[in-house]
């Protein structure tokens, strides 16, 4: 019987955001569900602030 090691999968290994300006260089590899909840979050907060103004 022949068995097949498979690797890494090679998208496991892409950055999810890569941002480079300058000498400046950040990868952030995973961005964490709490982030996200707490970005839309502030943007719906904001959002709300500046309509009401």
């Amino acid at each position: 019987m022949t068995t097949t090691r498979r690797g890494v999968d090679s998208d496991s290994l892409r950055p999810q955001i890569e941002l480079r300006w300058g000498g400046l260089h950040v990868i952030v590899q995973h961005v964490p569900a709490w982030f996200v909840a707490l970005i839309t979050t502030a943007g719906g907060v904001a959002g709300t602030w500046w309509a009401q103004r």
